[in-house]
């Protein structure tokens, strides 16, 4: 019996330039360079007898597998894409790309707001469709909000909107 689960919330069509660009040379890069060397490295390995004993044969399947579906995303996310390449009107404001820094009990946080397939935890990079990006947007430097994250209620300020990585 099939478990029923809700249908996949759609991510955000927007993305900035750079982020566009990396989405357009991985999908370059693995249907012109990776994937011919795998289907190449995959054809040595079945001509090689018996495929049901041959791991190399397996894994080839299998990361072939993998490289399609990632393909078939990047094909049809760079065609719904929307490349945000101006600054806002209203620079005080966050809006979509901004650079925010809050303060809380906790401590000073950065983050910038990007397209959901631009997201790095390690850079503070989250997606427009967060909870966090969700409740910055429309917000003002001095402004005070709450929100709910997995780690209980918090209040969080801002400090600084900057749109300098534009």
């Amino acid at each position: 019996m099939t478990r029923w689960r809700p249908p996949l919330q759609k991510s955000s069509p927007y993305i900035t330039a750079s982020g566009a660009a990396a989405l357009r040379a991985e999908f370059k890069t693995l249907w012109r360079e990776t994937r011919p060397e795998v289907v190449q490295a995959l054809s040595a390995a079945a001509a090689e007898g018996d495929r049901s004993e041959n791991a190399e044969y397996v894994y080839r399947k299998k990361q072939l597998a993998e490289m399609d579906r990632r393909i078939q995303y990047l094909t049809r996310r760079l065609e719904e894409i929307k490349i945000v390449d101006r600054l806002p009107e209203d620079q005080g404001l966050v809006r979509f790309g901004a650079e925010v820094t809050l303060v809380s009990e906790e401590g000073e946080f950065h983050y910038r707001i990007v397209g959901a397939d631009e997201t790095n935890a390690q850079k503070g990079w989250i997606s427009i469709d967060s909870p966090v990006a969700r409740a910055l947007l429309g917000k003002r430097v001095g402004e005070t909000f709450q929100i709910g994250l997995p780690v209980g209620q918090r209040v969080l300020s801002i400090m600084r909107v900057s749109y300098r990585h534009f």
